[in-house]
C-alpha cells in the first residue's frame, strides 16, 4: 500500500566473526553485488542484543553459538540509514544504532549462508577485509580487533 511504511526497530547488532588468527568471515550481500559485511541485524521484540547477535548469526551463517561465545564490545555507533532502506522503519526514523560484538570460532568452520541475503562469503586477514566493507562501522570494527590483538601480543 503506497505510504505504508515499515515496523522495524531503528537498533541493530553488528558482529564480527573471526578465526584465532584474526582471519574475518565476510558476507556479500545479495541485493548488493560487491558489498561486503560481517553479519548484521536488528532487534526484534524484546530480545536482547546478545539474542539478536545470536539470532542473526544463526540466521546468516548457520553457525550456532552460546550467550559466552560473544564478546560484547560495549560499544555502539549511530549511523543515517540509507535512503533506499527507510522504508522498512516508521516514518520519520532516519538513524539507526548499532551495537558491536564478536564471535572467535575456529579456523574452517562451516558456513552456511541465507541465500536470500547473501551470495557469497569468504575468510580474509583482517586488514583485507576491513579494506574491503562498504560500512565504516564494519571497517572501524574489525580495525579495532585487530589492532588491539597486536597490541597485546
Amino acid at each position: 500500500m503506497p505510504g505504508t511504511r515499515g515496523t522495524k526497530r531503528p537498533v541493530s547488532v553488528l558482529v564480527v566473526i573471526h578465526d584465532p588468527d584474526l582471519n574475518i568471515l565476510l558476507l556479500e550481500r545479495a541485493a548488493h553485488p560487491g558489498y561486503w559485511q560481517s553479519v548484521t541485524g536488528s532487534q526484534e521484540g524484546n530480545e536482547t542484543l546478545a539474542a539478536t547477535a545470536m539470532r542473526e548469526v544463526a540466521e546468516e551463517t548457520g553457525i550456532d553459538c552460546a550467550p559466552l561465545d560473544l564478546r560484547d564490545w560495549h560499544l555502539s555507533n549511530r549511523f543515517e540509514i540509507f535512503a533506499e532502506w527507510r522504508d522498512r522503519y516508521p516514518v520519520g526514523v532516519t538513524h539507526n544504532t548499532e551495537h558491536v560484538f564478536s564471535l572467535c570460532i575456529p579456523a574452517g568452520s562451516p558456513v552456511t549462508t541465507a541465500p536470500a541475503e547473501h551470495r557469497n562469503w569468504r575468510w580474509q586477514p583482517w586488514r583485507e577485509a576491513a579494506a574491503a566493507c562498504f560500512s565504516w562501522t564494519n571497517r572501524d570494527a574489525i580495525l579495532m580487533l585487530g589492532l588491539a590483538n597486536v597490541v597485546y601480543e
